[in-house]
């Protein structure tokens, strides 16, 4: 049976660019006993076939059963080396350990004096960049050296060193304490989406306080306030203070911006801050800024402002894409759109062994979205079947949740109301189980189960009804996430109006003038 993506070698084998594997064979070819060496036989089998097992390596190579184990592991490493050779693959992460390195062989061999003279240089360039761990690192070893390389400074070194080390040991642990913290929010996110209720509330804030870290922001390096601002951030989405959120997230990026080397040092985190930037201006609906931000994504990428790789480019793929379809949500351009997720979808094919099951299933929520917007029920519920289907996803329970509130109202939308009983109640027990069943949810599908008991003229009176009962909701500090991923009001106006919810929505967004 084909092993193909699953299996780690051929996954790292198929990854490599063209001249990524030209590099990979004059690295190994430098010794000429190479050539015919097992390894380099299985690379070549592996560049060139689609999918293989070990019957096709017995087959093709001269490989035997009880070496192929040991040749897979091999030419894994091999490949590693040879990238880690690659100047593209070069940070200062890397330059600091390679230093690090000849300080070490320097050390091993008594010369002292010309180890001290390269890790000081390294550690120059470590705290230079943020790179407190590894600085702090260099200096541990600055102090194994100096206690064996006696000198006449050695009390005032002594003094020295311990100072600084004591220092970047407290930088550390402080850093490590916000990142934990940014982390575990995160995760929170993630798994529960937003708070509530005041019960909620008061859990996510107590945890927030109890593990941030005492701190004077001007004595906070690059790093620590990255980190803080992370863990902010995801504060203040969790507690729905979406404002805030976007306070935060400018911060992040005005970061970046005030200390422009780090773009090329850590574009991941760069590209995350401007995500995040893009994410709490849709949700506070400031559609000017929005644009422009997304506009200067677009040129830095195209530019190539931000350093590119294999991770950053599915990166800018991801965040652009995402962002672009929520900015045809801001202007209620659903038909439009629909043009635009055509291209969508041929991209996240090439993209989809890079991107994770949760960020191909948001992708399909949105592109229902999309559809629903524009009046195209079926079309909506063909992605929304794709992400229902899916057993095995581990996705937010927010968007699990009203992925099934808008297959509801999908069928019912597309008139497919024959057995639209049996799905209230499968959404309702799913909404249960979930624990995730809000007043919004409730109403919606109370309504939408007794619609059968309606008299045809009364149906306008009976979305009217339900519109003044949701619009209260609308601004409520735990109630109004409902209306972020499914846009009830909007919806019931359309019905109330007569006209296509595109109509209503292309109308408010006129008023976004922010």
């Amino acid at each position: 049976m084909a092993i193909e993506q699953k299996d780690v070698l051929f996954t790292l084998v198929k990854s490599l660019s063209k001249s990524e594997k030209r590099q990979f064979k004059l690295y190994v070819g430098r010794l000429g006993g190479n050539a015919d060496a097992n390894f380099i036989s299985l690379f070549n089998l592996l560049d060139k076939v689609s999918s293989f097992n070990d019957d096709l390596i017995l087959k093709k190579t001269n490989i035997k059963k009880q070496q192929i184990s040991n040749t897979k592991a091999h030419l894994y490493k091999q490949i590693l080396v040879s990238l880690r050779l690659n100047p593209v693959h070069q940070n200062v992460r890397s330059q600091i350990r390679e230093q690090f390195d000849f300080a070490s062989i320097l050390y091993n061999k008594g010369l002292y004096k010309q180890s001290l003279k390269i890790l000081d240089k390294a550690k120059e360039l470590a705290l230079s960049s943020g790179e407190n761990n590894s600085a702090y690192e260099i200096v541990e070893f600055e102090k194994v050296i100096e206690s064996q390389y006696i000198t006449r400074s050695l009390s005032n070194r002594a003094d020295e060193l311990a100072k600084q080390a004591k220092e970047l040991s407290l930088r550390n642990v402080r850093a490590s304490k916000l990142s934990n913290l940014s982390l575990q929010l995160y995760s929170l996110m993630l798994k529960e989406g937003y708070v509530k209720d005041d019960v909620d509330s008061k859990k996510v804030t107590l945890y927030f306080e109890k593990r941030l870290p005492s701190y004077k922001l001007s004595e906070l390096g690059f790093r620590e306030k990255l980190f803080l601002y992370k863990a902010h951030l995801w504060h203040s989405l969790i507690m729905q203070d979406f404002v805030l959120g976007y306070k935060y997230s400018q911060k992040w990026v005005d970061l970046f911006e005030e200390n422009p080397e780090m773009k090329i040092q850590n574009p991941v985190f760069y590209l995350k801050g401007v995500n995040y930037l893009l994410e709490s201006l849709y949700l506070i609906k400031r559609k000017t800024k929005f644009n422009k931000v997304l506009e200067k994504l677009n040129f830095d990428i195209e530019n190539e402002n931000i350093a590119l790789n294999e991770n950053t480019t599915t990166l800018t793929f991801l965040y652009y894409s995402q962002n672009k379809l929520n900015l045809y949500f801001l202007e209620g351009r659903f038909n439009k759109g629909i043009v635009y997720t055509t291209k969508l979808l041929e991209q996240i094919k090439q993209f989809e062994t890079k991107i994770d099951a949760h960020h191909i299933m948001v992708f399909y929520y949105k592109i229902a979205c999309m559809y629903f917007g524009a009046g195209k029920n079926e079309e909506c519920i063909f992605y929304l079947e794709k992400i229902i289907s899916n057993k095995d996803l581990k996705m937010r329970e927010d968007l699990l949740c009203f992925t099934r509130v808008l297959n509801l109202v999908a069928h019912y939308d597309a008139g497919l109301d024959y057995d639209i009983d049996k799905l209230i109640i499968s959404t309702y027990k799913f909404l249960i189980k979930m624990n995730d069943l809000h007043e919004v949810q409730r109403k919606m599908i109370s309504f939408l189960k007794n619609l059968s008991t309606i008299y045809p003229q009364d149906i306008h009176k009976a979305f009217v009804k339900l519109h003044k009962e949701l619009s209260e909701f609308e601004n409520h500090p735990y109630e109004k996430r409902a209306f972020l991923y499914l846009d009830v009001i909007s919806w019931l106006e359309s019905k109330i109006q007569n006209v296509p919810v595109e109509t209503i929505i292309k109308q408010k967004a006129q008023k976004l003038i922010k």
